[in-house]
């Protein structure tokens, strides 16, 4: 059996010990193209059975791990291989979205991101600058609270109202600026229209002068990959630069959620 799986130090803390050897164990079962028996493992990982065995114990009750009864043997389980599809479709949606957050800064002339959902709070993942000398800059990495942006609040609206119900219980509506909305019903409000008209709309509430507009990716099942918005200084907003980006944003996202569905064109 090949040892160096074994952890190289052993770090005094148990919760990072515990941690290292779970990363050690799926990597050790990801090796294998077969079920790897439990005193293989054991002596893979340098660990006593006795751990070994609350520790499968604990990830084949999750998932993570998965037992195979007739083999005696364990291999990497479901819910494992369903991280590693989230992430390979989130790197998806960002090389399938990229081309028309291009497309999109050039038909209306301001900055861009694609955004997913990150714990309860918007992530940009892509983003575009516009060319003008005055220009809203969305830093990859950057998180904001989905009740203050624009690509926050459609991702928002399209979730299932019993999910929209634990976040509002669980959330403070915090003013990142003075024109942060902080009342949960005026919140519901702006969700309620989101998902009537298929866009959102920030006026300086997480950058005080920037006005957001903001439309979902959605799945065939209609459940929110991300969200594209556009962001603009508020000088240049008016009710022209609205009609033009509400149209262009919302066939970008129909477009990319089409495609990331697979879904033929109409």
């Amino acid at each position: 059996m090949d040892m160096n799986f074994r952890l190289a130090t052993d770090p005094a803390s148990g919760a990072v010990k515990s941690a290292g050897r779970v990363l050690d164990l799926f990597e050790l079962l990801a090796r294998y193209d077969r079920e790897v028996p439990h005193a293989e493992i054991a002596e893979g990982l340098g660990i006593p059975r006795s751990s070994l065995t609350q520790l499968l114990k604990d990830l084949v009750a999750r998932g993570y791990v998965a037992f195979h009864a007739p083999s005696r043997g364990y291999r990497l389980g479901p819910a494992f291989a369903a991280l590693a599809r989230h992430v390979g479709a989130s790197e998806d949606l960002i090389g399938l979205a990229e081309p028309f957050l291009r497309e999109l800064t050039e038909r209306t002339g301001e900055s861009s991101a694609l955004n997913r959902l990150k714990g309860w709070q918007a992530e940009v993942v892509a983003t575009v600058n516009g060319p003008h000398r005055l220009v809203t800059h969305m830093r990859l990495g950057d998180l904001a609270p989905l009740y203050a942006t624009s690509g926050g609040k459609v991702i928002l609206a399209s979730l299932t109202d019993a999910e929209i119900d634990t976040y509002l219980a669980s959330t403070v509506l915090e003013p990142v600026t003075p024109d942060t909305i902080v009342s949960k019903d005026a919140l519901r409000k702006e969700l309620d229209a989101a998902r009537r008209d298929g866009v959102a709309f920030s006026f300086g509430e997480f950058t005080p002068g920037i006005v957001g507009i903001g439309a979902p990716i959605l799945s065939a099942t209609g459940q929110p990959l991300g969200s594209l918005n556009v962001a603009m200084p508020s000088i240049r907003y008016s009710p022209e630069a609205r009609a033009r980006v509400t149209e262009a944003i919302r066939r970008a996202t129909r477009e990319i959620s089409r495609r990331a569905s697979r879904a033929p064109a109409d």
